[in-house]
C-alpha cells in the first residue's frame, strides 16, 4: 500500500490531488466570493472524499484581470479572501486531517499593480527597474509599432505601449506584464517566495505556465513570421528548445535552482509543472533535479476512443518512466470545459462555438455525459501515477454553457472582441445544499450565477445516496488506496474492439467499454462499477462503463 504519511518524500507519486478554485469553492463571509475561511470550513468534505492533497489556485492580492493569475504580491493573501493568519489556519487544519497543501505559483508575470511594475513605469526607459520586466522600443519611424509580431494568448499583440513610448511584453492579459528571468533579482525573489510558503508548511507547488519563463531577448528580437503568430502552434514548426519564448532549453536551469531550495526541507517540497508541451519535452520538467511532475494535457485532450486512449496512456507512462517521474492524469480543471460535457461533444466540435451557442448546438445529453464521465473517472483512478481532480467533478457537475454574456468575467471575452466566451462556465461556484440563494456556497448570492439544475448535483443531494457520483468517488478513492501497489500496468490481450483492459502490479484489473454495444464482462469479482446501481449486474459490460475486478 502506498504511504501517504507526512514523512514519505514520495507521497506525490500516486496521490490524488483536489484542485480548489478558492473564489468558487465556499464563501464564509457572505460577500458572494469564495474565501480561505470557506475552504477551511469545507475541508472535512475533502477528507471524507479521500483525496491526499488539495491544490489552491491563486489566492494572492489581485484585481482579477485573469481570475487571480494577475498577482500583485506573491507572498500575501487578497484581503477579499482573507489574511495570512487565515491561510495558516487552513494549512494547519488540512494537515490535521491528513491532507497535503499545494499552492499555485505564478512566476511568468506579475500584475501591473505589483510594486515592481509601478516602479518600472515611474522610472522610465533605460532604468534598472525596467530591467525586471521586458521593455523595448517599438518599430516604425516613431516607435509606433510593436517590437515583434508575438501574440497574446488572450488575443491581439503581446506588447502594450506605455505613455513614454516604450512597449512591455505580456503573453497573457495586458494587466500581466512578463518578468525578465535573465534578471538576478527576479530569480532571487522567487527563491524567497518558495521559502516563504514552504516555511508556512506548504507541501508543494503547482507552477503556472512553467514553459514560458526563459525567453530569447537578444537583439534584434525574432518575429515568429512564417512559423505562425500563435506562439503555441509555432512550437511544432521550430527545432525543440528554440522557440523565442516557449519551452526554451534555458528554462530548466531555473528549475534546477528551485530544486536546490525545495530539497532543503524535510520531506522535500514537491512541484508540478503546467507546461503545454508534448511528450519527451514535457518530461524534462519532471526530472528528479527539477519539478518532480508535469501535467499531462495530452490525456485530457484525447477523445473518448479506446485506441487513442491506449496509445496516450502507453506513451505517457513510458515518457514519465524515462526520467524517473510518475505520470499525471487530469480530466478537468479551471481552464477547460468540464468533462461530463466535453466528452459528449461530437468529435471535431469547436468548443467555443458550442459555448457561444449556450450549449445548444450541438445539444449535450447530460445523463449520458455523466455516465461517460463516471467511466472516465474510474479509468483515470486506476492508472499508475497521480490523478488531479477539479472541484465539483465529484458531484458530476456539467459545464454551465449558457451563462449570460453580461456576467462573464474571463478576459478572453473582451480581449478577443467578444468572440471567445472563455472559461467562466467551469468556474461557477459549487452547490453544497439543494436550496438557498447560492445553494450553500454562501449566505448570499454567488459571483457567477448558478443554474437551477445545480440543486440536484449538490453535496446535500448526493451525500449517503447509493449510486450517486459523490459516493462513487468516495468508494473509488478508498478502494484505490488499498489497491495501489507499484507503478506498473499490463495491457490484457484479446480484448474486444472499443475496450480498454489492463492489470495493475498486484493483479487487480480495470476494464472500460468505450464502444456502443455491450461486451462480455471478464471473469472476476466486481470490486466497483461506474454504472449506477442496477446497471452493473453479472451480465455484459454496458457501453460507457468501467469496472474494477479482483
Amino acid at each position: 500500500m502506498t504511504d501517504f504519511s507526512s514523512h514519505d518524500p514520495d507521497w506525490w507519486r500516486q496521490a490524488v490531488v483536489y484542485q480548489v478554485y478558492p473564489r468558487s469553492f465556499a464563501d464564509a463571509d457572505g460577500d458572494g466570493l469564495g474565501d480561505l475561511r470557506g475552504v477551511t470550513d469545507r475541508l472535512p468534505h475533502l477528507a471524507s472524499l479521500g483525496v491526499d492533497a488539495l491544490w489552491l489556485s491563486p489566492f494572492y492580492p489581485s484585481e482579477l484581470a485573469d481570475g487571480g493569475y494577475d498577482v500583485a504580491d506573491h507572498r500575501d493573501v487578497d484581503p477579499r479572501l482573507g489574511t495570512l493568519a487565515d491561510f495558516d489556519a487552513l494549512a494547519a487544519e488540512a494537515h490535521r486531517l491528513g491532507l497535503k497543501v499545494i499552492v499555485d505559483l505564478v512566476p511568468n508575470h506579475t500584475s501591473h499593480r505589483h510594486v515592481w511594475f509601478q516602479e518600472a513605469l515611474a522610472a522610465g526607459p533605460g532604468s534598472p527597474a525596467r530591467d525586471r520586466y521586458v521593455f523595448r522600443d517599438g518599430r516604425g519611424p516613431s516607435g509606433e509599432l510593436p517590437p515583434t509580431d508575438w501574440q497574446s494568448v488572450f488575443g491581439g499583440s503581446a506588447w502594450e505601449r506605455v505613455p513614454d513610448g516604450q512597449w512591455y511584453l505580456h503573453l497573457f492579459a495586458r494587466e500581466q506584464p512578463d518578468l525578465n528571468w535573465d534578471h538576478d533579482e527576479v530569480r532571487a525573489d522567487f527563491r524567497t517566495t518558495l521559502r516563504f510558503w514552504s516555511d508556512r508548511g506548504v507541501d508543494g507547488f503547482r507552477v503556472d505556465v512553467a514553459h514560458a519563463l526563459a525567453k530569447d531577448l537578444t537583439e534584434p528580437l525574432r518575429d515568429l513570421g512564417a512559423h505562425g503568430l500563435d506562439g503555441e502552434s509555432a512550437l511544432a514548426s521550430l527545432p525543440p528548445g528554440t522557440h523565442p519564448f516557449y519551452d526554451r532549453d534555458e528554462v530548466h536551469e531555473i528549475y534546477r535552482d528551485w530544486r536546490r531550495v525545495l530539497d532543503t526541507y524535510t520531506p522535500p517540497r514537491t512541484a508540478v509543472a503546467e507546461a503545454w508541451v508534448i511528450g519527451a519535452r514535457r518530461a524534462l520538467y519532471a526530472r528528479p533535479d527539477e519539478l518532480n511532475q508535469a501535467f499531462n494535457f495530452e490525456y485530457l485532450q484525447t477523445p473518448w476512443e479506446a485506441e487513442a486512449l491506449r496509445q496516450v496512456i502507453t506513451d505517457s507512462l513510458a515518457t514519465a518512466r524515462a526520467v524517473g517521474a510518475s505520470a499525471t492524469w487530469v480530466l478537468s480543471n479551471h481552464d477547460v470545459v468540464r468533462h461530463p460535457s466535453r466528452l459528449m461533444l461530437p468529435p471535431g466540435t469547436d468548443e467555443n462555438t458550442w459555448l457561444m451557442s449556450g450549449g445548444h448546438a450541438p445539444a449535450v445529453d447530460e445523463e449520458r455525459g455523466l455516465r461517460r464521465a463516471r467511466a472516465a473517472t474510474l479509468l483515470m483512478l486506476a492508472l499508475p501515477g497521480s490523478s488531479y481532480v477539479y472541484q465539483g467533478e465529484e458531484l458530476g457537475l456539467p459545464e454551465v454553457a449558457d451563462l449570460p454574456v453580461e456576467v462573464l468575467q474571463d478576459p478572453l471575452w473582451e480581449q478577443t472582441g467578444r468572440v471567445r466566451k472563455g472559461r467562466d462556465g467551469c468556474r461557477v461556484p459549487l452547490p453544497w445544499t439543494t436550496t438557498g440563494p447560492s445553494y450553500g456556497f454562501g449566505a448570499a448570492g454567488a459571483w457567477l450565477p448558478q443554474p437551477p439544475s445545480f440543486a440536484r448535483y449538490a453535496v446535500q443531494a448526493q451525500d449517503g445516496v447509493e449510486g450517486s457520483t459523490l459516493e462513487l468517488y468516495r468508494t473509488a478513492l478508498r478502494l484505490r488506496r488499498k489497491l495501489l501497489e507499484g507503478e506498473e500496468l499490463t495491457w490484457l490481450p484479446d480484448t474486444p474492439p472499443g475496450v480498454l483492459a489492463f492489470a495493475r502490479s498486484d493483479g487487480w484489473r480495470c476494464v472500460t467499454n468505450l464502444s456502443d454495444a455491450p461486451v462480455p464482462l471478464p471473469p472476476g469479482e466486481v470490486l466497483l462499477s461506474s454504472a449506477p446501481s442496477g446497471d452493473d449486474g453479472p451480465g455484459p459490460l454496458a457501453p460507457d462503463t468501467t469496472v474494477w475486478l479482483a
